[in-house]
């Protein structure tokens, strides 16, 4: 029997002997990779644990209920870094003290779970991590701001909106950007006295306040959190404590919600009732021109008002039938008082248009001092911003205050000079007796109070607001209650004599200088009409005034131990700074000068270059003042010395230009001041001082981050509020200023047209 061989068919060898070789290659090729990749081996280890951790948590995600189980510390993943982090990390630090004790079942089984996660390092719990503060560097010149960031904890409540493209490979995981929490999350601040000795302490309020930002879960109250953080701090699991001494005390914690009591609050009830009145007035005033343009009928004397179309203007045609409502009406016409704001003119020869350069300079000069002075409670290098402030480029900001001296001259300059020069009113005052002369002392009062009030309280009700809005929602800790001292003491500010009692009490603090006009107006009124019956008791009094004030300024400056530190002048504010006894210096040298220029007391005959040196050493005594506090630790006796001499020679110079400019004298540089495009921005001047501080302490408090005390950067800070605070208050002038402003003059206009005929 023949046995044939039957031959192998080829295909299925050829694909074995291919399997074969791909197999060698895959092996090869990992052989390869691995011996040639033998130090990254661990991050490849990674790279291959991460979806793990990703998946397990989503699984989480899904699975939330079972997070309210009882944990077991089994369940906790262990790692080498867990003792680094729990004395480095608040955050960390406060699930490890967290039990179910101290806090609800719900906190402590989420709180845990943060622990889990940052043990087992997954993305979301990572975000958490890096979202709450830790400890920067800088802590010994001032870094008290340990926030982390508020972005990346809402990061952890939902994915970033940021694309990607695909076509690189990166080294992150994908998890940071896309994963969630498991459960709600919030950032919140919480606030720690420190007692170091390892920072310099300035004096200038809220110094040693530590702001350490939390992402904490939701679930855990601000009770709980507050005493978690009491443990921790007290347990001495805090390395910071041990290094620099903190000795750390939790003051309180935010939320950073903005309450409900916020719309509760009467001076929310007051803005929104101001603006609709404001609004309603400006509406009526609208229609009353309408319906001047509208021609007359023969038939018709009266023109009527425009169509009424809605119940909108039905009811301001209601309103504006009443004959003596229209008559006050047009003074809220909002373009006549926008046309009054940007007009300019030539100026008239018996206006002193030096005074309108002056003015705008220094409203925007202290402005520049009032960003250095708020953005001192938002730096975190406040020793280095305080030394720039003492170095001799910088004192035309850190001595920016002097320049209030020269509204206070300009203002017992304006008011002595217009009341001599108004010879009906001075004959008034000769005939009237004391009665008579009372009336006519509280209408002048009326008028001013008229003018300056509405803007002034709207202001007032507003900073109460803003703060209280700020002191919600904001990060930092606000020292300055301005919403709780303006709760208590609104009826000093209503009055004009907050500035009679403690500054660290005073409702907008910057206002301290418009109640000392208001007294210093008083007293000149009081004065002038003494002076018009009883000239030289009243010349005798104003020179027992002007030497009573240095008197007292020396009496107080040596009793309290003056100094030209800025701690030492923050803590003399109500014995030196806002006194009126003190202040009142510069509103007498401005009310003699009018006096002189009245009487033609000045006389003074000197040649072109005389006079023209006289301009430039009456300018270089008013920088030479502002420059006089260049070095401070002076002597008591030398500090207030300089203090009320620097005011004195200071108020003298601007006295000169006044003078000078009245006399239709000067230099090229006063004629800079005389410039038409100041009127604008004189007329803004008083809203420019009242706003700014509003507007800048707004803007520094939402900020999420401190900042960095740098110059380069506070010019261009600087320009950025000058732009919203102008702008500010064109708004604040065209609604609650010039409106006022109008009708006091048509007041005026009214009870005098009896007199004349």
């Amino acid at each position: 029997m023949e046995i044939r061989r039957t031959p192998l068919p080829w295909s299925p060898v050829l694909a074995l002997i291919l399997l074969m070789l791909l197999g060698l290659t895959v092996d090869f090729g990992v052989l390869a990779k691995g011996a040639s990749n033998q130090t990254t081996s661990q991050t490849w280890h990674h790279q291959q644990h991460y979806p793990n951790q990703l998946n397990a948590s989503q699984s989480l995600s899904d699975e939330e209920p079972a997070l309210l189980e009882p944990d077991t510390s089994s369940a906790i993943v262990s790692s080498p870094h867990e003792k680094h982090l729990t004395r480095t990390s608040v955050i960390f630090g406060l699930t490890k003290v967290a039990n179910e004790s101290s806090v609800s079942q719900k906190c402590h089984a989420q709180l845990r779970q943060v622990q889990r996660g940052i043990l087992g390092k997954q993305p979301w719990a990572m975000k958490v991590l890096d979202a709450s503060g830790t400890k920067p560097s800088g802590f010994v010149y001032g870094q008290n701001y340990w926030l982390g960031s508020r972005e990346a904890c809402r990061g952890v409540q939902r994915p970033v909106g940021i694309t990607l493209s695909k076509n690189f490979d990166r080294v992150m995981h994908y998890g940071i950007i896309t994963q969630q929490a498991p459960f709600d999350m919030d950032y919140r601040v919480i606030y720690l006295r420190h007692s170091s000795p390892w920072q310099v302490e300035i004096k200038l309020m809220s110094e040693q306040i530590i702001h350490i930002g939390l992402c904490l879960p939701s679930s855990c109250s601000s009770e709980e959190v507050m005493s978690l953080a009491q443990d921790y701090v007290t347990a001495g699991m805090f390395a910071e404590n041990e290094i620099y001494d903190i000795r750390p005390e939790v003051v309180y914690m935010k939320d950073l919600q903005l309450k409900e009591a916020f719309f509760e609050r009467a001076s929310f009830r007051l803005v929104v009732a101001c603006i609709l009145a404001t609004g309603a007035l400006m509406l009526c005033a609208q229609q009353l021109t309408a319906s001047k343009k509208l021609a007359p009928l023969a038939d018709e004397p009266d023109p009527g008002l425009a169509p009424a179309e809605s119940e909108l203007w039905r009811a301001l045609h209601s309103m504006l039938q009443w004959e003596k409502f229209q008559k006050f009406v047009p003074c809220w016409d909002v373009p006549a008082n926008w046309a009054k704001i940007f007009s300019v003119r030539e100026n008239g020869p018996n206006e002193i248009p030096l005074m309108n350069g002056l003015r705008s300079v220094c409203a925007i000069w202290i402005m520049v001092f009032h960003v250095v002075w708020f953005m001192y409670f938002t730096v975190h290098n406040k020793t280095v911003l305080i030394s720039y402030a003492e170095q001799a480029f910088f004192q035309y900001v850190s001595s920016a205050p002097l320049l209030v001296d020269v509204f206070f001259t300009i203002s017992g300059f304006l008011q002595t000079y217009n009341f001599l020069r108004n010879s009906q009113q001075l004959e008034a005052v000769r005939r009237n007796g004391f009665g008579q002369n009372l009336k006519l002392f509280g209408k002048l009062l009326f008028h001013r109070y008229l003018r300056l009030g509405p803007l002034y309280l709207v202001v007032m009700a507003t900073v109460d607001l803003v703060y209280a809005y700020i002191g919600d929602v904001s990060v930092y800790h606000i020292n300055e209650r301005f919403d709780e001292m303006c709760s208590s003491h609104w009826w000093r500010n209503l009055l004009f004599i907050q500035n009679l009692f403690d500054h660290r009490d005073m409702c907008a603090n910057w206002s301290w200088s418009l109640a000392c006009e208001m007294q210093f107006f008083i007293l000149a009124n009081a004065l002038l009409f003494l002076y018009v019956k009883h000239p030289k008791i009243a010349k005798s009094i104003v020179a027992s005034l002007f030497v009573a004030t240095i008197a007292w300024s020396y009496s107080i400056g040596l009793s309290i131990k003056f100094q030209l530190s800025f701690d030492a002048a923050f803590a003399t504010g109500t014995e030196i700074y806002t006194s009126p006894f003190v202040r009142v210096l510069p509103y007498i040298l401005g009310a003699a000068t009018a006096w002189c220029l009245a009487k033609n007391k000045i006389q003074v005959d000197l040649s072109e270059p005389k006079e023209r040196c006289c301009w430039h050493f009456a300018l270089f005594v008013f920088f030479a003042c502002i420059y006089s506090t260049v070095k401070r630790d002076l002597g008591y006796f030398m500090s207030i010395s300089l203090f009320v001499f620097g005011r004195f020679f200071f108020s003298l110079s601007v006295c000169w230009m006044i003078a000078g400019s009245a006399r239709g004298r000067g230099v090229w540089w006063s004629r800079l001041l005389e410039a038409k495009g100041f009127q604008h921005v004189s007329r803004l001047s008083y809203a420019i001082y009242l706003l700014n501080p509003l507007v800048i302490a707004l803007f520094f408090s939402l900020t999420n981050a401190s900042t960095h005390a740098d110059p380069f950067m506070l010019c261009v800070v600087t320009c950025g509020f000058a732009v919203i605070v102008y702008l500010a208050s064109i708004l604040f002038s065209l609604a609650f200023e010039l409106p006022f402003s109008n009708l006091s003059s048509l007041l005026l206009r009214s009870t005098s047209k009896p007199k004349s005929a």
